[in-house]
């Protein structure tokens, strides 16, 4: 269904040509924070970056078969996809397309008419076509399939109460808590879970009744912050999960920009979910910051204080395997794009997945996250010696470190506080 602004103007988003609406202008690469809207049919290009890692986590598990075997289908779903842009990046640049069966789901009729017309405008023409399995109800699901991708107007969680998945991307505006139980349950034995939450200032400490209506948690507004609002999502869907017989194992947690980004795999363990609390706890903020299982003195939480990636599937999260998979090609180039576009799109993509994969050994198990900014008044330096001369001291002493994928300059590292003091105190002389 296109309406009078068609064909408005294009854009390219990986490897995805994009049509966006008049009002919107030319998006500028690499752009920070949350967006200003236009009007309706908005694509927010700040969310960019979590759609091209969401991308290459779903490239891996095909790859890899860490979530169906061989010969298995992934029921894949963008519960309020907006524009489209997400699950058309899925279908252009996923390999293997035979595995997948892809649902774009949106209240907005509108939008996904606008995104349907984006698709017919620039199909993959695969004939990749299929047909919905029926509801658990065994009913038809509404909708139709076009060039592979299955498009519904509808209630994000009527539907996924009625349509198992493997796969659910919750992407909407603000907190995804209303999304999460019927999400949660959608997904039956084993599937992954995509969440991205914008109400940061819930998450972060600053909307402390938001906080504690939300999510049950207290946060607090310093150097942590961050790190704390990605571990009480995480809490709160490890929560979710247990009331319904289900664990969670983190495979990619990052708080960037303006927003919480969380995928974790999905398993159903009766055993397993009764032990969920023993990875929540609280944020002490003791010099330097330690977690237990109950507040006390100054505090962020409750939340998750297990592991926040999976090792290998992180490590598998590059620079090389972004270009491969998400850089455009001659032939997906929009006509009035120059070379200087061409450069910033691949600059953009190093951006997205800058220090993932160097990090994710540390992130896999337990750590200590320091925040550059603070450690001069710690280690009673005059100037806070470069992360280089840091990790270079720390690894003369048998530790490693790496920095982080995080807004502000900070490093995780298997270091005792102590010796992080130490090593900066010998970087700086």
């Amino acid at each position: 269904m296109k309406d009078d602004d068609w064909p408005g103007h294009l854009w390219l988003e990986g490897r995805t040509l994009v049509h966006l609406r008049s009002h919107q202008p030319r998006p500028s690469h690499m752009p920070r924070g949350p967006a200003t809207k236009t009007g309706d049919g908005f694509l927010n290009p700040a969310m960019a970056p979590a759609r091209t890692r969401s991308v290459m986590i779903l490239s891996d598990a095909i790859e890899y078969g860490w979530l169906a075997p061989e010969g298995k289908l992934i029921r894949i779903l963008d519960a309020m996809c907006a524009t489209g842009v997400r699950s058309r990046r899925w279908r252009k640049e996923v390999p293997k397309q035979e595995k997948l069966r892809i649902t774009a789901n949106d209240l907005d009729n509108k939008s996904i008419g606008w995104a349907k017309a984006s698709h017919e405008m620039h199909p993959i023409g695969d004939n990749h076509n299929w047909k919905p399995e029926l509801s658990r109800f065994s009913r038809e699901i509404e909708g139709n399939v076009e060039d592979g991708i299955h498009w519904i107007t509808g209630d994000a969680n009527k539907l996924m109460i009625q349509t198992p998945f493997q796969w659910i991307d919750v992407d909407p505006f603000g907190s995804p808590v209303p999304f999460l139980d019927a999400a949660i349950q959608s997904i039956s034995r084993i599937g992954v879970l995509d969440v991205t939450a914008t109400d940061t200032a819930a998450l972060c400490g600053s909307a402390k009744t938001s906080a504690a209506r939300r999510y049950g948690s207290i946060g607090i507004t310093d150097s942590y912050m961050h790190d704390d609002a990605v571990r009480i999502l995480l809490g709160t869907i490890a929560r979710i999960a247990a009331m319904h017989d289900k664990t969670i194992h983190p495979i990619l947690s990052l708080f960037d920009g303006h927003h919480v980004r969380v995928t974790v795999l999905l398993k159903r363990s009766k055993e397993d979910a009764s032990k969920w609390s023993e990875r929540i706890g609280y944020r002490i903020r003791s010099s330097p910051y330690h977690f237990q299982n109950s507040p006390e003195g100054n505090y962020s939480g409750p939340m998750w204080t297990g592991p926040i990636f999976d090792r290998e599937i992180a490590s598998r999260i590059t620079v090389e395997r972004a270009i491969s998979l998400c850089s455009g090609k001659d032939e997906d180039l929009p006509t009035d794009w120059s070379l200087t576009d061409i450069e910033h799109s691949h600059r953009e993509l190093e951006r997205t997945v800058r220090h993932i994969s160097e990090s994710a050994e540390l992130l896999s198990q337990e750590h200590l996250l320091v925040a550059i900014d603070d450690l001069g008044v710690a280690a009673k330096v005059s100037q806070i010696p470069s992360m280089k001369k840091i990790f270079s001291a720390l690894e003369d002493a048998g530790f490693k470190a790496c920095r982080c994928h995080m807004p502000e300059p900070m490093f995780a590292t298997n270091a005792p506080w102590e010796q992080v003091i130490a090593a900066t105190k010998k970087s700086a002389k």
